[in-house]
């Protein structure tokens, strides 16, 4: 268990820019105390060190910051592995455990407190390393494993100690004795381990692993030639997807590049794959394509590409006559996104301004929409919605009106980020006329260094739940969980909205609020054609740069121009969709959000 602890204790400290934000980490899921709803915390080691003593049951577990989720690892390894942000749930066995999580590095390490190990020249330890297996939840007697083993022999043993061990002769399964012979592993492979301490018995089941699962035939791009591979799911790892388009024809499902081992089927849109059964005819179209290699349940979900999408009802600015047009990702045809207000009312999600094809639910505020299905009863609101076309899934995500912003961070007032009070944090004033308004009338702050906390944020609540960044300075757009604002030293007033993140940090004796559109006004939006451009003189002077970013942050266009009083700028090569247009010099940077329809 020491050398365990050292370990972990020389793990690299990775720059992430999160550590002034994490007053605690705790562990949570199914295989936890507490479930999904309540985390058990971890003990601080050091800065970024944490560790526990946990009974856990078979289940899944994540680690997370300040009990929240805004800030949250996971990943598909056990017993060690490196959690990602957001990433999948971490499986468990049954077993207590000394469990440490790095929180700069995600690394982490579920050392379980077993007395029956596996040990031998198959194994990842060979003859120098024990591997331990779990205890069953139901007998105290046996323990199981699931390992990768190579061509050779193991043995089982009490941890550490040849004076208890069992081998034999047979393979995959048998009865062990007492200093028996080594069992010889045959194949190499995967598999799901099973041993018996008080009878001896002992099982190796193998565990059908695919490196690959491809679609191939006549209807896909490479025939029946050349397979187009799937991906596999980043949550399940029986989940494989990818889009494909199809031409009318023939297609089947298959493993690791080879005919080894296919499934195909009598259905299509969706069935359930046969093995080595008949290839499905498929029908021209863009698909995204879905197979699970446990269930076998196969899905082509047909991509159309609408032209526009829109939400439409008594709910909506235009009511039942007008659309309110959504903007498309530009990555994804099928994702849609707006920032609507609503009224109390009925609501619908329609393609291409017409009712020929239109989504409704059941549902609020997300669901799944059917086509021709019931409208959507929606409640008077300031809501973010997002529509998928291809699956129907939609989420109306509520405004919110904050009783506190505050900004914090290293090169902030108090040159430190906050612990569990807000005494670091530097409040901002509500604007009385419009409640995502918040502004300081003098602030100062130091130059931003390129270390692991350095910059600043803005905050709701004093808490890391809802929390803004971006690294833009003087202005930009912070983004939820962005990083951190690169700032450079000096006095500066404050503009923030909380709706769309825009800030902005200007000369204390400024007197107009460049988030204001009669400040900076970009019209006509939505437009289709063209975006006319008006600014105050006394924002910028001389050359200025216009910049027109899609919402991944790609530039579309780049100008300088001098802005004396109006100018014109072209989008209609641009396709519809949401794009940010930025205006720069080397001393201030506005942003607007600029809708493009066609």
């Amino acid at each position: 268990m020491k050398s365990r602890l050292l370990f972990i204790l020389s793990f690299v400290l990775i720059s992430s820019g999160l550590f002034g934000q994490i007053t605690s980490i705790g562990i949570i899921g199914s295989a936890t105390p507490g479930g999904w709803d309540n985390e058990t915390p971890l003990t601080q080691v050091n800065d970024s060190v944490w560790t526990i003593q946990i009974s856990l049951i078979k289940g899944e577990a994540k680690f997370r910051a300040n009990n929240a989720w805004d800030i949250n690892w996971g990943a598909k390894d056990f017993p060690t592995g490196t959690g990602v942000q957001g990433g999948p749930n971490i499986p468990v066995f049954f077993g207590d455990y000394t469990v440490f999580f790095n929180s700069n590095s995600g690394e982490y390490i579920f050392d379980v407190d077993s007395d029956i190990s596996i040990i031998g020249s198959a194994t990842a330890g060979g003859w120098d390393k024990d591997t331990k297996m779990y205890p069953s939840e139901t007998d105290s007697n046996k323990f199981v494993l699931t390992a990768v083993l190579l061509q050779g022999e193991a043995k089982f043993r009490t941890t550490g100690s040849w004076d208890r061990n069992w081998g034999a002769i047979d393979f995959p399964t048998g009865t062990g004795t007492q200093g028996g012979p080594n069992i010889p592993i045959a194949q190499a492979g995967k598999y799901d381990i099973t041993f018996d301490s008080l009878s001896g018995e002992y099982a190796f089941a193998e565990v059908i692993d695919f490196a690959s699962i491809g679609i191939i035939g006549s209807a896909t791009p490479g025939g029946w030639d050349n397979e187009t591979p799937l991906t596999k799911s980043a949550t399940n790892p029986d989940l494989w997807r990818g889009v494909v388009v199809l031409i009318d024809g023939e297609v089947k499902f298959r493993a690791n590049n080879s005919w080894d081992v296919n499934w195909g089927g009598s259905e299509f849109p969706s069935g359930t794959g046969v093995p080595g059964g008949d290839n499905i005819a498929a029908t021209a179209g863009e698909y995204i394509v879905t197979f699970n290699t446990a269930t076998l349940a196969y899905t082509f979900l047909e991509v159309v590409d609408y032209g526009t999408v829109g939400l439409i009802g008594s709910a909506t600015p235009g009511g039942w006559d007008t659309d309110t047009p959504m903007n498309k990702d530009a990555a994804d045809k099928t994702i849609w996104k707006i920032r609507v207000k609503m009224v109390d009312g009925e609501a619908k999600f329609r393609a291409d301004n017409d009712w020929a094809v239109n989504w409704g639910g059941t549902d609020f505020p997300e669901g799944i929409a059917e086509q021709d299905g019931p409208n959507l009863q929606v409640p008077a609101g300031d809501y973010f919605v997002d529509f998928n076309s291809a699956t129907g899934a939609y989420k109306f995500t509520a405004v919110v009106e904050y009783g506190k912003i505050s900004l914090v961070g290293k090169t902030g007032p108090f040159g430190e980020w906050p612990g569990a009070d807000d005494s670091k944090d530097t409040y901002l004033d509500k604007d009385p006329a419009d409640f995502n308004h918040w502004t300081h009338p003098s602030v100062t702050l130091t130059s931003f260094a390129d270390v692991t906390d350095g910059g600043v944020k803005f905050r709701a609540e004093a808490a890391w739940t809802n929390n803004w960044g971006a690294a833009d300075f003087p202005s930009g757009v912070g983004v939820p969980n962005g990083p951190n604002i690169q700032t450079v030293a000096g006095t500066y007033r404050i503009d923030f909205r909380t709706d769309t993140g825009d800030y902005a940090f200007l000369p204390p004796s400024s007197t107009y609020n460049v988030l204001d559109n009669s400040v900076l006004h970009i019209y006509p939006n939505p437009t289709k054609d063209f975006i006319n451009i008006e600014v105050k003189e006394n924002i910028f002077e001389g050359a200025v740069k216009v910049t027109i970013l899609n919402t991944l942050g790609q530039i579309m266009s780049e100008n300088t121009m001098f802005l004396n009083d109006k100018v014109q700028l072209p989008v209609q090569n641009l396709n519809a969709g949401q794009y940010i247009v930025r205006l720069s010099n080397d001393k201030s940077l506005v942003s607007r959000t600029v809708q493009v329809v066609k």
